[in-house]
């Protein structure tokens, strides 16, 4: 017999966000055209910004208390 397994939840912050409408749109059609949720979208978007910095913003961002 299968047993059930419940995945662990990530562990998250939430914050509000206020996103121009077009931009909002233009996620929400990635989301459902990959059928993935409009959060792993907005995730995913943002980690490739942040390794994706300008070096000299990355040095900058390196150098600031965490």
């Amino acid at each position: 017999m299968n047993k059930l397994k419940i995945p662990e939840n990530h562990s998250g912050v939430s914050k509000t966000l206020r996103l121009p409408e077009n931009i909002v749109n233009d996620i929400q059609l990635l989301a459902d055209f990959k059928n993935l949720s409009f959060n792993r979208i907005v995730i995913t978007l943002l980690e490739f910004s942040l390794n994706n910095l300008d070096e000299n913003d990355k040095q900058k961002l390196e150098k600031l208390p965490k």
